[in-house]
């Protein structure tokens, strides 16, 4: 376990190397973003491609936001005819969201440019160093996702 003051350091430089990461590839995805679609939109296609089915409650505690906020998300994708509302048979409180065949296709054409961007900056490390790296932030991916004790 870390004494206070390292534990301070790595924290320091955690938020310093964070918030450059962020920034500089947020940057470099909306460049390859089409112009009316942004970050929040693309990011909440890949989420519904992953699972192929998802509802709006989903998404929300996903992405840490409100019901409204997405709401907002899902409205744009649906008037920009991404994505479609399925109701379920069983409970027709309950929508699913799913692509539609041109979510489907924008979401493919814009993960090849996000994997093609990621690519020229991992390719920087050697094989050790990327599984390292990946398994620590996977690490903290799982640590902030557990229910605090």
């Amino acid at each position: 376990m870390l004494d206070a003051k390292a534990l301070s350091q790595i924290i320091d430089r955690y938020k310093s190397a964070m918030f450059t990461v962020n920034r500089r590839l947020n940057a470099m995805m909306r460049e390859e973003m089409p112009a009316d679609l942004t970050l929040d939109q693309f990011s909440t296609i890949q989420y519904i491609r992953a699972r192929g089915q998802c509802t709006s409650s989903e998404l929300a505690d996903a992405f840490c936001v409100g019901k409204s906020s997405i709401t907002a998300i899902i409205n744009r994708l649906f008037d920009k005819r991404l994505i479609r509302r399925l109701p379920d048979e069983k409970d027709r409180r309950v929508t699913y969201l799913e692509l539609t065949d041109e979510g489907e296709r924008i979401a493919i054409e814009l993960d090849a440019k996000i994997e093609s961007l990621l690519e020229r900056y991992i390719a920087h490390f050697d094989e050790q160093e990327a599984a390292q790296f990946i398994e620590t932030y996977e690490k903290l991916a799982r640590v902030l996702v557990q229910p605090e004790e």
